[in-house]
């Protein structure tokens, strides 16, 4: 099977797959796809646990093999979600796989909904990055070894220069299909931050702007993003901390 760069039209693809037996402890298998387009390839199994001889299955990435231009198929039971770093890191015992490349059908990444108290009220940060042409909240990718909470602390730092704090009890689940199959869920925390003083990341960044929720729901134009939006309103105003 050849190589192809990106989105890759066998992300997603529905299969079943046939166990060969167990590479890793860690939950990687070995073994090979018994219909569909890919009928009689190899492929490395992830799984939370051993599977089934024969069982249902999704492709969920795909990776080269180094310096060739031959793809290796990763699948999971139906029911098993990875994200891309766990995938690398379960992967990475596996010689044969440029891991560097890996196309995923799970993405996740962390951001928060920043806001700052101004002398006239609270104030929501809403930045607008190089791959969009829409005000959105920072946020960025999972990286090895981050939970949650350190990823969108990490991308708030870099693409704004704020240090925050993140608020306990608040966290929203946003997912949405970006483009094509790959399937993406960002998790949104809120976070304060004592000033108003942004230094963007030029490379990733094009502009930001500090709004009034009132401004920020005219702002946003996804129907995701302005349910977090209401959510963290309707979160500050609960625990009295909210300044028109």
């Amino acid at each position: 099977m050849k190589w192809k760069e990106g989105n890759d039209p066998m992300l997603g693809t529905h299969a079943t797959a046939a166990l060969y037996g167990q590479i890793s402890r860690r939950g990687v298998y070995s073994g090979y796809l018994c219909n569909g387009p890919a009928k009689g390839k190899p492929a490395y199994i992830l799984a939370s646990k051993t599977p089934c001889e024969q069982f249902d299955c999704t492709v969920i990435a795909l990776a080269p093999q180094p310096g060739g231009k031959e793809v290796k198929i990763i699948v999971a039971p139906e029911n098993d979600i990875f994200y891309e770093p766990q995938i690398r890191e379960k992967l990475k015992i596996v010689r044969n796989l440029d891991i560097s490349r890996l196309s995923c059908l799970y993405e996740k990444s962390c951001g928060a909904v920043v806001f700052y108290r101004s002398a006239q009220g609270i104030r929501i940060l809403l930045v607008k990055n190089h791959n969009g042409k829409y005000w959105s909240f920072p946020k960025g990718h999972v990286e090895k070894g981050e939970n949650e909470k350190e990823t969108a602390l990490r991308e708030i730092k870099e693409e704004t220069g704020l240090s925050v704090n993140i608020y306990e009890n608040y966290r929203q689940i946003s997912d949405y299909c970006p483009f094509g199959k790959i399937k993406k869920r960002v998790i949104f925390f809120l976070a304060e931050t004592p000033t108003d003083q942004v230094h963007i990341q030029h490379d990733e960044i094009d502009s930001y702007v500090w709004a009034s929720f009132a401004q920020a729901q005219k702002m946003c134009s996804y129907e995701n993003d302005l349910r977090v939006l209401e959510t963290a309103r309707r979160y500050l105003e609960a625990n009295s901390k909210v300044q028109e």
